[in-house]
């Protein structure tokens, strides 16, 4: 179903009369005009001959009975009312309460089966209602979490397409039991079954439609009716104007929803959080050319039209003068070259899942992932590693992983002490300009202010266990690398 289904449930409230019946569904039709959802009309099956034991017949102190035997319509009537709903467009639903009525369910060609929260675990209509070739939705009200299992199972066991109503059958329905958060529990419970809202509160209430549907909801069921002069209708039964603000409020909360994309950003408000924003100016005269740094450029309000913003300014970006501008001038982003470092980064990230992957490394969740380009992300695939840090106590462990070509630069450490262990392909690592060759199983151990520095080839993965790491011990001999302040990336959600 790509569209809500809404279900009106007509239940007894045809009064046992065709034309009332026929008169309710033309003017829920009425009711639904201008919504674009799909629409269904439910009826209830039961075999009154079989279904009521032979000691209750004709008891009037029974209250079901008295209602079932007074509203009673016999099959071929039953089959107006289908043909009814079908003629306005309604797809035809039916809740079976015996075996005998899934049979006329079926020579009556309706759509979809419903089984009430009363049957929900009554096996043997269920085995039979399983047998049939029609979509089911299941109301669950009363429903122990081991029962719903079992239906839910049973169910999709047979391929069967099933929607679960969550409900609650009482009537009406206080607001402190409508419990409308298990909406979002049955929907974590039973990912991949379309989860609904079968609805017994008072119908002039709109609030609870609107936080099914926010709970994420897709199917709607209600109890309708038609007050004449001849027949009310009970206090959990929509009228038909009921019916039209139950339908504007459920289309007014997925409005207010939306589609859940993470750029939906009108244009309106594209306009207005670019007005409240630093635009970018040269503190100097810049040349043609001559790159955009900190040193050139300053961030104060208000932008103008066209003007690069202080948002769009990251260490992720280097921009290159086009043209020549002038002291204090709004830096223009039509007049900048830019090149952007964001795409390296995630190329960079693909690239060592891709290691971690083919090296059958197991990777805690939530581990930083840091990646090192000692001379800018530019040239990271020459100099660089990536490191994962799993541990840092008074012992540190790390993953650290160096792509095919990959050299990480000379350095050394005072305070710790570390440990390579290699894991997955092979490097060469030089200490104190001494050489060696390490593969897959190799154990190195690096002393305090022993200089280092490794490169891989093909590409490795290594354990690197050790005492403490401070981010003030690694000394690299080329001093250009400690000058950088933005040798390093870390990234947390990379998985």
């Amino acid at each position: 179903m790509s569209k809500p289904l809404f279900i009106f449930e007509m239940a007894n409230n045809h009064m046992g009369n065709v034309e009332h019946g026929v008169a309710l569904i033309r003017a829920i039709r009425e009711s639904c005009q201008g919504f674009d959802f799909d629409f269904g009309f439910k009826l209830q099956y039961r075999n009154l001959d079989t279904f009521i034991h032979s000691s209750f017949k004709g008891r009037d102190d029974v209250k079901y009975v008295k209602r079932f035997e007074e509203t009673r319509l016999q099959p071929e009537q039953m089959q107006k009312l289908v043909a009814e709903m079908k003629a306005n467009g309604f797809k035809a639903i039916c809740t079976p309460f015996d075996e005998e009525s899934v049979d006329l369910i079926e020579a009556h060609g309706i759509e979809i089966i419903k089984i009430a929260s009363c049957s929900f675990t009554d096996w043997p209509l269920l085995e039979r209602i399983a047998r049939s070739d029609k979509p089911v939705v299941a109301s669950t009200a009363g429903a122990r979490r081991e029962d719903i299992d079992k239906v839910v199972s049973f169910m999709l066991h047979r391929g069967k397409d099933l929607t679960i109503m969550h409900c609650v059958a009482e009537y009406p329905t206080p607001d402190d039991h409508l419990h409308l958060a298990r909406i979002k529990t049955l929907r974590q419970q039973y990912a991949g079954v379309r989860i609904g809202y079968s609805t017994h509160e008072d119908p002039d209430l709109m609030e609870p439609i609107m936080l099914a549907v926010a709970q994420g909801a897709t199917v709607f069921e209600k109890h309708v009716g038609l007050p004449t002069d001849q027949y009310g209708i009970n206090n959990y039964s929509a009228n038909p104007e009921q019916v039209r603000r139950w339908l504007a409020a459920a289309a007014r909360a997925l409005a207010m929803l939306g589609d859940g994309e993470d750029d939906a950003v009108s244009e309106t408000e594209q306009a207005s959080l670019r007005s409240l924003r630093r635009g970018v100016f040269a503190t100097r005269p810049v040349a043609a050319g001559e790159a955009l740094t900190a040193d050139n450029v300053s961030f104060a309000f208000p932008p103008v039209e066209g003007q690069l913003t202080a948002n769009e300014w990251s260490k992720y970006v280097r921009y290159t003068a086009k043209t020549p501008i002038a002291a204090d001038a709004p830096v223009m982003a039509a007049d900048l070259e830019p090149v952007n470092l964001r795409d390296k980064v995630q190329k960079a990230v693909e690239a060592v899942k891709a290691l971690f992957k083919r090296g059958k490394i197991v990777v805690p969740g939530r581990s930083e992932l840091e990646i090192s380009h000692h001379y800018g992300m530019e040239h990271f695939h020459e100099y660089g590693l990536t490191m994962v840090t799993v541990v840092n106590r008074e012992y540190c462990k790390k993953l650290i992983v160096m792509l095919p070509g990959q050299t990480h630069p000379e350095q050394y450490h005072h305070k710790k002490e570390e440990t390579f262990i290699v894991l997955y392909g092979e490097m060469t690592i030089w200490l104190d300009d001494e050489e060696r060759q390490a593969q897959a199983g190799d154990v190195i151990t690096v002393q305090r202010g022993v200089r280092h520095r490794f490169h891989s080839r093909n590409g490795v993965v290594f354990e690197e266990i050790s005492s403490t790491h401070y981010v003030d011990d690694s000394y690299y001999t080329d001093e250009r690398i400690s000058a950088n302040q933005d040798r390093k990336t870390r990234l947390t959600y990379w998985m």
